[in-house]
């Protein structure tokens, strides 16, 4: 299997995993103390939401791609 179509399938999975999931958080050290021995941080959480425009525009290229690489076979 060539690395277009690897690639396509990869866009294809990633595409419905955001319509599927619509969004993903990770976690942001925003502060960090240090005075003397003690030290203290701050984390934030931070979500990030998925439109589901963007997740259907990349499952349009991904079978775009599939289709291109089918092609040009």
């Amino acid at each position: 299997m060539g690395s277009v179509k690897i690639l396509a399938i990869v866009l294809i999975l990633v595409g419905v995993a955001g319509i599927l999931y619509g969004k993903f958080s990770y976690t942001q050290e925003t502060h960090d103390i240090k005075l003397g021995p003690l030290e203290m941080s701050v984390a934030e959480k931070q979500t990030v939401n998925i439109p589901l425009w963007a997740g259907l525009g990349v499952i349009a290229g991904g079978g775009a791609l599939l289709i291109y690489a089918a092609k040009k076979r």
